[in-house]
């Protein structure tokens, strides 16, 4: 059966693979990176002082695949790819592929990509740094509050000029395994967009939509007059203090808060004498005690032993209650205000800013760059992948990302059972060593090796440890009701003494009884007793 599962297994890495070839004949890929060679010559790493990180040719955990890895925590690292021609994501679809792999896991850091925008912006690859234009950024951060696979746009403004970051918004949250995962952005021609997460998709979004991006790409057709000020006479006051009101006459203002229980009465036995506290009389003064160096000696202080028994001690006082006539400050109630405007808002005028937009006005992508700011290290870059085709994508997926996750998986559900087991053998072992202690209580002794017999039997096979704590409650409590409710008195029967027998030398009966007695405790089998 397994032979014919690695047998079907194959003829469908084989059929993928020929799929596969089939789409990059149509030269579908643009770009296409397995880092199986090194990256040196390939790959340029930047000079700027700020990027000390160093960047490796390693292999993923557990597998002969490699990639391009953060080797150290806490350090900046930027590095970029230089294409061979820039991509124009204005025609058809564009899909933006990569893997990742946090072996380490990711509390604070990025292992997102940046597709840059030409070098004529104002970048060059030895100086790649955070401040390089590009294009889309986009995969995975999580640090903090941050938890999500970023798809951040950088689009001009026709009219202005400027250039604008719009943040996809409810961006879908990043994997929090130690997993290789695949994450692919689909730029459709319809002006929609796709986050998958591992062949899955997250997030759809239109690029034209206020909904989904922030700030939306196309502004709002009227802006607030940033001229326009507030009127000097302009309320904003929904409600006001009537000034008709006039405070009652018997409204005292000086009322306190609270007053004294005059209806209170000392409780009798009230110590008035005594004080809560006094010298303890078992102190002494220490022998190494000196009164001129030390000053006078004073024995400390403890609770009153008077006091406990008595309702108290020291002077009584009536105790506080609240203030029947106390009202506070008096204010006017509040009435509508007949003058009353509403907040005031600038207002609107045409946005010098505004445009109409059919499609996005991408700019081309150049070049590749990793530009990220970690404290985890053992991130793993792989398989890094432009296509015109979606399916290219897919193929892709299928063949280089899928079988590592299915060993991966697997590999992470066996740990993770085993850890399981670890922790439920751990907690039978202290239920077993309470057990015991329990057996060796006085109150079960008639029942002791009948407990002793079902708990030897649980340790031998573990999945019977609760049957066994049940069955040792059902003792407990048949024990508990026959000790609370009773049982009917047996009659005394007085036997009469048996006639010894010494015939043919053997021993009187008594003594057989004994020697029966020793050969049954011997026969019985020795319980293990726990005394920790």
């Amino acid at each position: 059966m397994m032979i014919m599962k690695r047998y079907a297994l194959l003829l469908l890495l084989a059929f993928a693979s020929l799929q596969l070839l089939c789409f990059a004949a149509d030269d579908d890929v643009v770009f296409y990176d397995s880092f199986e060679e090194s990256f040196d010559g390939r790959w340029i790493v930047s000079d700027k002082d700020d990027y000390k990180g160093v960047w490796k040719h390693s292999k993923s955990e557990g597998h002969d695949d490699y990639g391009l890895l953060v080797s150290e925590m806490a350090k900046k690292y930027a590095i970029v790819k230089e294409l061979d021609e820039a991509v124009n994501l204005k025609d058809g679809t564009t899909v933006l592929q990569f893997e990742t792999r946090l072996q380490g896991g990711l509390e604070c850091g990025g292992a997102y990509l940046k597709y840059l925008s030409p070098q004529d912006a104002g970048w060059k690859p030895k100086e790649f740094d955070n401040e390089s234009p590009y294009s889309i950024m986009f995969g995975p951060d999580k640090c903090g509050a941050t938890n999500k696979v970023h798809f951040i746009l950088k689009h001009k403004n026709p009219k202005s000029g400027e250039y604008i970051e719009h943040h996809l918004k409810y961006p879908p949250s990043v994997p929090s395994d130690k997993l290789t995962h695949v994450y692919t952005a689909i730029l459709k021609p319809d002006n929609e967009v796709s986050i998958l997460i591992d062949g899955e998709e997250k997030k759809k979004a239109s690029f034209l939509s206020a909904e989904d991006f922030e700030p939306p790409l196309i502004p709002s057709k009227t802006i607030p007059d940033p001229d326009d000020k507030k009127p000097e006479d302009w309320d904003e006051r929904a409600k006001i203090p009537d000034p008709d009101a006039v405070k009652p006459e018997d409204w005292d203002e000086d009322a306190p808060m609270e007053i004294e229980d005059e209806e209170a009465v000392k409780p009798e036995g009230w110590l008035d004498d005594e004080p809560d506290e006094i010298d303890d009389p078992e102190a002494t003064k220490p022998e190494d005690w000196d009164d001129e160096e030390d000053g006078e000696w004073e024995a400390p202080k403890i609770e009153n032993p008077k006091c406990e028994i008595a309702p108290g001690c020291g002077e009584w006082k009536r105790p506080m209650k609240r203030n029947p006539a106390y009202k506070g400050k008096w204010s006017p109630p509040l009435i509508d205000n007949p003058s009353y405007k509403g907040i005031w808002k600038p207002q609107e005028i045409p946005n010098p800013s505004y445009f109409e937009l059919e499609k996005p006005d991408f700019d081309p992508i150049a070049a590749i760059g990793i530009e990220i700011w970690t404290m985890q290290d053992g991130i793993l870059f792989d398989n890094i992948l432009i296509a015109k085709n979606d399916k290219v994508a897919e193929s892709y997926r299928e063949t280089t990302w899928k079988p590592k996750f299915e060993v991966e998986k697997e590999k992470q559900k066996a740990e993770d059972e085993a850890a399981d087991s670890a922790r439920l053998a751990g907690f039978q072992r202290k239920v077993f060593d309470v057990l015991y202690k329990v057996a060796d209580t006085p109150f079960l002794s008639k029942y002791k090796h009948q407990i002793l017999d079902l708990i030897e039997h649980a340790e031998t096979q573990p999945n019977l440890t609760i049957g066994v704590l049940v069955s040792i409650v059902v003792i407990i409590l048949t024990i508990f009701f026959k000790l609370i409710f009773g049982g009917k008195k047996q009659p005394r029967v007085e036997k009469k003494p048996e006639v010894a027998e010494t015939s043919n030398g053997e021993g009187s009966s008594g003594e057989k009884a004994e020697e029966a007695e020793k050969e049954e405790a011997a026969a019985a089998p020795r319980r293990r007793r726990r005394d920790n």
